[in-house]
């Protein structure tokens, strides 16, 4: 199917839409009984998460008619989901809260994202900042932008490649293997900052803006990585895997780098992780 720029902002409506009613009331104004772990302290579900998820995923349905809904916290009760992935005519990946971590912090450094996935290639992604009130957008093979509410656009670009030495990015490396974790982290003097914003949501955003070169992903569940995938590729960066294979939303594992392109990749890569690794 086609999936064109007016489908993009009604999901991006959808999103708002279930922010308002269900995230932003809840912000820092969450009881303990209303924060819980999944599979550790780092590892968050709110009663946000849950309420969004539902709403947006019930809103999508009404929208697009039979389309598959995978939401991350629906995944949580029913990994079986994420198998219909790779072959849906139409399928939706949600995060209703990224960066549950910050939410629940009261920091407000948190984003709602979905992708929209026609039998396995990323077709659309989008971003919402619930507190800034604007999405990112990617349509495939249209570009992407930055929209507001009252439909002002502005073009999203990365940034220039640079020198390793003048890099700055986000390296999310908490999900390494335990051996891998002291040879990244002992490499990161190399760039000139690195940090881990805990919200793949913001870091996509930055990337595709320029504001920063490079992320550096130790999980790559596609709720994450689909719809921020996108609108960096269509801003003119490039991804792969940690040894080179093209980015899938229906992938798994194998960690995933963004740089603004090809080159620069391989530097970060080579940096971070040793020239070793398979391309």
């Amino acid at each position: 199917m086609i999936f064109s720029r007016a489908d993009a902002l009604r999901v991006a409506e959808i999103l708002r839409a279930a922010a308002q009613a269900e995230i932003l009331p809840r912000f820092r104004n969450l009881s303990a009984a209303s924060i819980r772990q999944k599979t550790s302290q780092l590892d968050l579900v709110t009663d946000a998460d849950e309420a969004a998820e539902r709403t947006i995923a019930a809103e999508l349905s009404r929208a697009f008619p039979g389309c598959l809904v995978i939401g991350e916290e629906g995944v949580s009760r029913e990994p079986r989901l994420l198998d219909g992935l790779a072959e849906a005519d139409l399928a939706f990946v949600v995060d209703p809260v990224d960066g549950t971590l910050n939410f629940a912090s009261g920091l407000p450094l948190f984003g709602v994202m979905a992708a929209a996935v026609v039998r396995g290639e990323v077709v659309c992604g989008v971003i919402l900042d619930p507190i800034s009130d604007d999405w990112a957008i990617a349509v495939r093979g249209e570009g992407a932008w930055i929209e507001r509410p009252n439909g002002n656009t502005t073009a999203l670009q990365v940034a220039s490649a640079v020198p390793l030495a003048e890099m700055t990015g986000n390296v999310s490396w908490r999900y390494l293997p335990k051996e891998l974790r002291p040879v990244v982290t002992g490499a990161l003097p190399q760039v000139a900052m690195a940090a881990d914003f805990r919200c793949a949501a913001h870091m996509y955003r930055l990337i595709a803006s320029g504001h920063l070169h490079f992320a550096f992903s130790s999980s790559v569940m596609p709720w994450d990585h689909a719809a921020g995938w996108l609108i960096h590729r269509e801003a003119g960066g490039y991804t792969a895997h940690f040894d080179g294979t093209p980015y899938q939303a229906a992938n798994r594992g194998g960690g995933l780098i963004s740089a603004p392109d090809q080159d620069s990749w391989k530097a970060v890569r080579d940096a971070l992780l040793g020239s070793d690794q398979k391309d």
